[in-house]
């Protein structure tokens, strides 16, 4: 029998002797011991599980220190619950509830604590002395050996009762394991399927990645790439005149052959194959124009226009594309019924004449004799007009009938008038003497011949009246500039008779003029070029003097700017042989250049020369600059006389020093590489040249000071005087801006 008491109860018994309780190391096993002749010892299974096993009633270890020492063992000092089963586990919660501690083996006292944390470390504790104590390792060692009969084969209904209550734990906590093991089975299936997807996401966002490197990789390769001009024809080029040349030999052959094959029917059947080929070979450039068109461009605020879609629009709204495409209508499929012997049919292709006329005037412009080309392409005028009106009188002939009176073609049973050579000639005679106006052609019979001769004297008086002016007109500019020069030759030659100059001095001007006419120098520069921008002038004089003027010394080392101002100051000359350039003394107001000739140094008797100066030579250049302290002023210092015919660049020293005023320090350095000859010359009073400036040279910077000054003056009140206007002129609009934001808001 099992009884369960207080703590006084369990001490009253040990009092009395009748019961001897050794407690288990256990704090939820309760054994309860006797006397050995009055109880066996009973060891109940533990209700809750611990690190080791009950010592069995029969331990005879136990029984020996039971009997021989009446005061408790350590075991028996820890507190017993007694009683099993539910009961036991209900006194060890109160128990733990109070805070009482559980006794070490040691003696100490632990207290309790509330927390998992705490009872799990108790736990571990507990067991690990237990393994450590000899007592409870020969009880580990004794219940492996299957020496615990009693307690294993206890069939105590309350034992058995709490077995299978433990067992039902048991399976309940394996079942509980085994859903959670499902659980976390299935909750490791899903994160391996998030797990997955995650991965295939990264991989598709890497593709992703991938795809937008690559497509970040091909837009750079394609914002690297410049974007593909397509191609556009610049009219301004060489390309396109060639192109012209090309287009308007189909156009010529058209305008030429059409009706001449429409009316001589037998040049059109003894050549049908060649005139097919022909025919559709124009036919393809025509395509190949009207594509060319499409892509040639135009300025549009000075820069040519390269937009595909835009020169298409332009195009297509010009009348010119409506031609074109009247022009290459397919007429040919009359031909499917009327036969191929109609080649009427294709007239239309003249309305692509204006690429004719167009490549005219591009090669007017183009070549270097205007004039020649204006008269042959008049003359190329005029034998058109007469192969058309040729052609018509034969197809006029063919409808009143060969030979039916004398106006008309002869008949044809005669061979010789049958030859297609004879029949055009004799048109093309006929034509030709009636619009010139000549006639002594036959008369003509009908009504409908009278009209015909009647127009056609109309036409040639009218064509021939524009083509002779036109003749006129050229053949005068052809001799404009030799009537304009012969009109100052002979305006010199009156005015020497009129002030009775020698004869000799009179056949020195004739030869001088005649020199200018043979060399082609008579033109004046800057008459010529008064039309042009100053930029086209200054490159224009840049490449016809630039040279020549860096071969002077002092210019040498000078800035682009000023020696192109200089350039542009340079003026030709022409001396005659015996010609005096400059004398000893007089005063120099010009240097010169030598671009061809000779010229000879001269003594004072004009006949021992010293040196002859020649192409590119200069001199005169120490004169125009002026040096302060020059012992020669700005006098000549020797005698210069032209050998032969002399051509030569003078420059004056107003025109240099015009130029110099807006490069100042170019100025201090020309003087100064002046004075640096002159010293190397021994020309230079060097007391003069340190001598400070003179009252004049004062006055006249002074002057200039004043003259800029006022400049200044003059610019400053421009200035406030339009920005006083813009001022007015911003208050007025502001104060519109109000009255109507006053108006709006009423």
């Amino acid at each position: 029998m099992v009884s369960v008491g207080s703590a006084n109860q369990h001490s009253e018994l040990r009092q009395r002797d009748e019961f001897r309780v050794p407690l288990c190391h256990q704090p939820d096993v309760l054994v309860l011991r006797r006397p050995r002749d009055r109880m066996p010892k009973i060891c109940t299974q533990r209700s809750y599980p611990g690190p080791g096993p009950c010592p069995s009633a029969h331990d005879p270890e136990d029984s020996e220190q039971t009997d021989g020492d009446s005061r408790p063992t350590d075991d028996e000092e820890q507190p017993a619950f007694r009683g099993t089963g539910g009961v036991s586990r209900l006194s060890r919660f109160m128990h733990f509830a109070m805070g009482w501690g559980p006794l070490r083996r040691d003696g100490s006292v632990t207290p309790a604590d509330s927390t998992v944390a705490s009872h799990t470390a108790f736990r571990r504790a507990w067991r690990a002395e237990s393994i450590t104590s000899p007592r409870n390792s020969d009880q580990l060692r004794r219940r492996n050996n299957g020496q615990w009969p009693l307690a294993t084969l206890n069939m105590n209904n309350c034992n058995n009762t709490d077995n299978k209550k433990d067992d039902k734990k048991e399976e309940t906590k394996k079942d509980e394991k085994k859903d959670e093991k499902k659980d976390e089975k299935k909750d490791d299936k899903k994160e391996e399927k998030k797990d997955e997807k995650k991965d295939e996401k990264k991989d598709d966002k890497k593709d992703d990645k991938k795809g937008d490197k690559k497509d970040d990789k091909k837009d750079d390769k394609k914002k690297e790439e410049p974007p593909k001009e397509l191609w556009v024809m610049d009219p301004a080029t060489n390309l396109y005149y060639y192109w012209l040349c090309t287009v308007s030999v189909p156009v010529f052959y058209n305008l030429m052959l059409l009706v001449a094959r429409s009316c001589f029917n037998q040049l059109q059947i003894q050549h049908t194959k060649l005139w097919m080929s022909f025919d559709y070979a124009s036919d393809v450039l025509y395509f190949l124009d009207t594509f060319v068109r499409a892509r040639t461009g135009f300025l549009e605020q000075g820069l040519l226009v390269k937009d595909i879609k835009h020169l298409k629009e332009t195009y297509m709204k010009t009348k010119q594309f409506k031609l074109d495409v009247i022009s290459m209508l397919p007429t040919d499929f009359v031909f499917l019924k009327l036969g191929i012997d109609n080649p009427e049919w294709r007239f239309n292709r003249l309305f692509k004449l204006g690429r004719l006329f167009e490549f005219f005037d591009r090669t007017e412009t183009r070549t270097n004799f205007p004039n020649i080309f204006r008269i042959g392409n008049l003359v190329l005028y005029i034998i058109i007009i007469i192969h058309w009106n040729a052609c018509l009188y034969f197809a006029v002939s063919k409808v009143l009938g060969f030979g039916s009176d004398t106006w008309v073609y002869p008949d044809l049973s005669n061979p010789e008038n049958a030859r297609v050579a004879r029949q055009y000639i004799y048109c093309f005679y006929w034509s030709t003497l009636t619009l010139t106006t000549i006639g002594e052609t036959p008369p003509p019979v009908r009504d409908v011949e009278y009209l015909f001769v009647v127009a056609d004297f109309l036409t040639g008086v009218l064509i021939f009246a524009t083509i002779v002016g036109n003749v006129g007109a050229m053949i005068s500019n052809m001799n404009a500039a030799r009537a304009e020069f012969q009109a100052k030759v002979d305006s010199i030659k009156q005015y020497m008779q009129f002030r009775k100059v020698t004869k000799d001095l009179e056949l020195r001007v004739v030869k001088w003029f005649d020199y200018l006419w043979t060399e082609e120098k008579t033109c004046d520069e800057k008459q010529v070029l008064r039309n042009l921008p100053d930029k086209l002038k200054a490159e224009i004089a840049i490449n016809v003097h630039m040279d020549t003027l860096r071969k002077v010394r002092i210019f040498q080392d000078c800035e682009a700017g000023l020696l192109i101002e200089l350039v542009l100051k340079l003026q030709p000359q022409v001396f005659s042989p015996g010609d005096y350039i400059c004398k000893k003394g007089d005063i120099g107001r010009e240097m010169y250049i030598i671009k061809e000739g000779k010229l000879a140094v001269v003594a004072d008797d004009g006949v021992t020369q010293f040196v002859v100066l020649s192409d590119g030579a200069y001199f005169g250049e120490i004169s125009i600059l002026g040096i302060k302290g020059s012992k020669a002023g700005n006098r000549r210092t020797a005698n210069i006389r032209s050998v032969g015919y002399s051509d030569l660049f003078a420059l004056s020293k107003d025109d240099l020093m015009e130029a110099l005023t807006e490069y100042p320090e170019a100025k201090y350095a020309l003087e100064d590489k002046g004075r640096a000859i002159l010293l190397k010359d021994n020309l230079i009073d060097e007391e003069a040249a340190n001598a400070p400036a003179d009252a004049k040279e004062m006055e006249e910077k002074v002057d200039r000071l004043l003259a800029s000054t006022d400049i200044m003056t003059a610019k400053l009140r421009k200035m406030t005087d339009q920005y006083d206007s813009y001022q007015r002129k911003l208050k007025q609009r502001l104060s519109n801006m109000e009255n109507e934001v006053q108006t709006l808001r009423g």
